[in-house]
């Protein structure tokens, strides 16, 4: 079972940067496109970008232009760097494959202040 740990959250202010780590175990790390979600308070958990094995990246609209998602797969390692952080940024940030492994981490918790 993989396993994912999050980390590098905290509290910034609004237009500030952040940048998040995710470690995985597993040998199919490299194969795997991998996301990073959030979940803010009273809220689903939402899909905010993805990195295929590859490298290639898609973004949704809350984040585009403003957050990057690159990885190492020697590492087994998936980052996000996030720009121009706003207060509705703030959440619970995870990592995950698509589709997901079945189970979570921990997340990072990010919290913008205005």
């Amino acid at each position: 079972q993989v396993q994912l740990v999050e980390s590098g959250g905290g509290l910034v202010q609004a237009g500030g940067s952040l940048r998040l780590s995710c470690a995985a175990s597993g040998s199919i790390f490299s194969r795997k496109t991998m996301g990073w979600y959030r979940q803010a308070p009273g809220k689903q958990r939402e899909l905010l970008t993805h990195i295929t094995g590859g490298g290639v990246a898609n973004y949704f609209d809350s984040v585009k232009g403003r957050f990057t998602i690159s990885r190492d797969n020697a590492k087994n390692t998936v980052y996000l760097q996030m720009n121009s952080l706003k207060p509705e940024d703030t959440a619970v940030y995870y990592c995950n494959g698509l589709p997901n492994f079945g189970s979570w981490g921990q997340g990072t918790q990010v919290i913008v202040s205005s």
